[in-house]
Formats: structure tokens, C-alpha cells, sequence
């Protein structure tokens, strides 16, 4: 075994350029995606929709109409929505939000929510019409909350990302509307996923000024393992975690049960936050609290620590971006790759060892299926985690899957590519069918 030491970097920071467009991007996407939610944020994202039509219209509706699309159906259908007293589904959180959500707060929308709204929930829910249809467009991520009071009505439209409102209307009065709305559109403000490759996301954890994202990874250390110790306390689903660590105290098996204990408690209706990772608390657990175990086992550094979860997000993004936020393929395959390569990081691994732990995870796990979010996702969770850990495992043994053992091909980015047409392509109609089975 080969532990790190933040002074192997110290002889990039003098030609470090800070200014560098990649190093600049990276920066922004860590800062875009890992923020806080509570909450599974597909019933988040409705909640704050729900509630942001509330505002518009400016009085408490006696009808709320729904439009979601098939996966924000598949993903709010069987999760506990937190201040709902164990509720589930679409109808609860639009409920919630109109109730009690705080329009400004995007995904902690119902994090102030109040014992009086929660005890108004239930007879709010009876006397309230509340409907749900099926929404078919181009986006797979989209919902339309429509709210009403007499001949008032207010309408918000949310797609592609769990807080991009695209039109907002009063009555018959557009108040907000973006131009295009096409399935996965580039935003003009959004920063250059693209530019996200195996190489630059290896040289920039070695070479990062740890001033620059302390702040963020400190939040996602607090937050996810504050969260992760709640499941471990407390009954929640299946109790994945603490299944786990009635079988061994191993660091590998700690790993797991951290990050399946975190989605135990968060599926459940956990009223805790989470910092996310691609759109997703489970990633975002998934990708970041099994290398937090590691790091403790193997004594390293807060300086190497951070680096190896710059090193775990970013793959997890980069491994996800060419998917898209809902899919059929589950997330928490990516996000498993990702904390394998944190943990290869950990122990020593260069960009050769985390590109080949991330096509031996990738060609190991990625024909897990998302069937929405509830329990059994942190099984999933604790299945992709192994997968992560032994793909690197399998590397550090000399063993690899190599170009023609099925998707992998040669070089990491293709097989990256073909990994993320399968889930964004390849299983468009598998995720039609599961939608059709779930409703």
C-alpha cells in the first residue's frame, strides 16, 4: 500500500495557473452541483415548483394540478416526503410545498417547514383538489404545477435540471418564459461540461488551491456524514447499513454501510440535508462518504482528503454528464466509480490506476436499473460502492477488463462514452417500460 502525502504536490502549485479555462469550469461545476437538498429531489424539485406557483398566485389554492413527466413519476412515487408525516408521492409534496415551502430556498424548499403546517397537512391534502396527469415532451426531467383559487390560477414550469424554471404565468399573463426548452439544452450560463476528462480531473486534484473548494468539500464532509450517522442511530427502510456492519467491521464494508445508511435514513423521510452530486443526495452520499471512511482507515491528511473527493465528484460527474439527470441507467453505478477512484487516489493510484478502477466498476455494475427512488436504492448504493472499491482491487492485482470485453473499449473517455449511450440511449425504452410497470 502506498499512502499519499500533500507534499507529492507541492511541486506542480508554482506552475499552477489558476486562470486556466478548464481549472476555472471546475470550479463552477462543483459549485453548481454540490448544494445542498432536503429530501429526494425529485419530490423536492415538485415541492419548490409547487411552491413558487403558490407566490405567483399570492393566495392559498383550493386546486393544484400536476404535470410530470414519466421519470419525475417513477421518482417521487414510492420515496417519503420529509414534513409529511411519512407521505409519499407527487400528491404530497406539491401539498407541502404550496403549504408551507419557502419559494427562495430552491431544494431546501421545506427545510423550515412548522409543527402548525405539518399538522395543517393532512386536512389541507382532504379539502384540496389534487390532480396528476402524465406530461409527454421532450424533456425527460419536466413538470408543470398549476395552482388555483376561484378564477385566479398561477402556472410554473420546471425541466432538465431539478430547479431550472423555464415560464412562469398568471392567469393569461406570461410573467417569465425561457426561449428554448429542447431535451438537455445548453445553458448559456451553464458551465462546459465537456471539458471534463479523466486526465484534467486527475491533474486538477493534484494541483488545486484547496482555498478554492475548502468551503464546498468541508459542506459535503459535515452534511453527508451527519446524515449517514442518523441512519446508523435509527430505523429506517430496510436498514441496509446496519445490515452491513452486523456482517464485519471492515473498512470496505464500513464504506458501504456509510453510504447505504445515508439513503436508508433520506429515503425514509429524514428531515436532514444533503449535499448532492448530479442532481442526486444517493450520488452524492454514494460518492463522497465511502472515501471519507477511507481516508480515516489510512490516516491521511484533510489535505488529501479533500483532493480525493475532488478526485470522486468530478469523476461521478463526468461519468454522468453524458446520461443526463434521470435515466434508466441507475446513478449510483457513476457515483460508485467515482468513490473507487477517490479510493485508488488514497492509496496511491496515478491516472492510470483511477482510469482503469473506472472502466472495471463500469464494466462491472452498469446494468443496474433505476426503478425510482425508495428503499432498495441503498442496496444499489452499497452494491456500486463494492464495485467501485473492487474495480480498483482488480487493478492493483494486475487484472483489467480490456477493449472488446463488451462496452469497454479502448481508453477510458470512449468507454465513458459508450457507458453514457447506454444509459442516455441504449435504455430509453427499458425506461418506458419500467414507467409503464410502476403506474
Amino acid at each position: 500500500m502506498i499512502l499519499l502525502d500533500s507534499d507529492r504536490f507541492s511541486f506542480f502549485w508554482d506552475n499552477m495557473d489558476r486562470n486556466d479555462p478548464v481549472y476555472q469550469t471546475y470550479i463552477r461545476i462543483l459549485e453548481k452541483e454540490l448544494v445542498c437538498a432536503m429530501g429526494c429531489t425529485e419530490p423536492i424539485a415538485l415541492a419548490y415548483c409547487a411552491a413558487k406557483a403558490r407566490s405567483v398566485l399570492g393566495e392559498l389554492p383550493d386546486r393544484i394540478e400536476v404535470y410530470a413527466s414519466g421519470n419525475i413519476i417513477k421518482n417521487v412515487k414510492s420515496v417519503v416526503v420529509p414534513h409529511t408525516g411519512g407521505r409519499k408521492g407527487i400528491a404530497a409534496a406539491a401539498a407541502i410545498g404550496v403549504l408551507g415551502g419557502d419559494e427562495n430556498a430552491l431544494l431546501e424548499v421545506i427545510s423550515n417547514v412548522t409543527d402548525e403546517v405539518k399538522d395543517r397537512l393532512g386536512p389541507y391534502m382532504e379539502a384540496t383538489r389534487i390532480l396528476i396527469h402524465p406530461l409527454e415532451s421532450g424533456c425527460v426531467l419536466d413538470m408543470i404545477v398549476e395552482v388555483s383559487r376561484g378564477d385566479s390560477r398561477a402556472k410554473v414550469r420546471i425541466a432538465n435540471e431539478h430547479t431550472n424554471i423555464v415560464s412562469i404565468s398568471k392567469d393569461d399573463e406570461i410573467i417569465f418564459e425561457k426561449e428554448s426548452v429542447g431535451e438537455d439544452p445548453k445553458e448559456e450560463d451553464q458551465p462546459d461540461y465537456d471539458l471534463l476528462t479523466v486526465k484534467d480531473i486527475y491533474d486538477f486534484a493534484c494541483t488545486c488551491d484547496i482555498d478554492d473548494v475548502r468551503e464546498i468539500l468541508d459542506r459535503q464532509i459535515e452534511i453527508n456524514t451527519a446524515i449517514s450517522e442518523e441512519g446508523l442511530r435509527n430505523d429506517y427502510g430496510a436498514n441496509i447499513g446496519k445490515v452491513l456492519l452486523s456482517i464485519d467491521r471492515s473498512v470496505r464494508t464500513r464504506a458501504k454501510a456509510r453510504a447505504a445508511a445515508g439513503s436508508d435514513a433520506r429515503m425514509n423521510g429524514c428531515e436532514m440535508p444533503v449535499v448532492i452530486c448530479s442532481g442526486s443526495g444517493n450520488q452524492g452520499m454514494t460518492t463522497s462518504l465511502p472515501v471519507i471512511e477511507y481516508a480515516k482507515e489510512l490516516k491521511t491528511d484533510k489535505d488529501m482528503l479533500y483532493r480525493a473527493l475532488l478526485i470522486s465528484n468530478l469523476i461521478t460527474l463526468h461519468a454522468k454528464s453524458g446520461i443526463g439527470r434521470l435515466s434508466a441507467y441507475c446513478g449510483a453505478v457513476s457515483a460508485g466509480a467515482g468513490a473507487g477512484a477517490g479510493i485508488a487516489f488514497l492509496h496511491g493510484g496515478d491516472e492510470s490506476v483511477i482510469s482503469h478502477t473506472i472502466v472495471n466498476a463500469l464494466a462491472i455494475s452498469s446494468g443496474i436499473v433505476c426503478d425510482g427512488a425508495k428503499s432498495s436504492c441503498a442496496a444499489k448504493i452499497a452494491t456500486a460502492v463494492e464495485t467501485g472499491i473492487f474495480g480498483y482491487e482488480m487493478y492493483r492485482n494486475g487484472q483489467q477488463f480490456f477493449g472488446g470485453d463488451g462496452l469497454v473499449v479502448k481508453g477510458v473517455e470512449n468507454s465513458i462514452d459508450n457507458f453514457s449511450r447506454l444509459g442516455r440511449i441504449g435504455m430509453k425504452e427499458t425506461d418506458k417500460e419500467i414507467i409503464h410497470m410502476m403506474s
